[in-house]
């Protein structure tokens, strides 16, 4: 499972938050670890140096053998909690999704 971390212009993309953010999304989505190829994160301050709540946002987008790729949203005030949220809803999206492929 290859781990891709992007960051936009208003957020330092450091090795510590990589590292953070890679270590978090191979525990969380462990089980799924043999049908995931990749996993691309996207993080944006959207108003920049302007303070707004839920300004930050992670998109996780997670690619699989033979799936088309899911993709997830989250909005929050911290890069974390936005981060928590996405990590949150992929799961969901996939033990749907694969709990349906076994269902058929």
């Amino acid at each position: 499972m290859k781990i891709q971390i992007n960051t936009d212009k208003n957020i330092e993309g450091h090795q510590r938050l990589e590292k953070y953010f890679s270590e978090e999304l191979e525990k969380g989505l462990a089980r799924f670890e043999d049908k995931i190829t990749r996993i691309e994160v996207h993080f944006g301050d959207e108003n920049g140096e302007k303070f707004s709540l839920n300004d930050k946002k992670c998109v996780l987008e997670v690619r699989t053998a033979k799936l088309q790729p899911i993709t997830v949203t989250e909005h929050a005030e911290t890069l974390e909690k936005a981060f928590n949220g996405a990590l949150s809803k992929i799961k969901k999206s996939l033990t749907t999704t694969f709990e349906k492929l076994k269902a058929h």
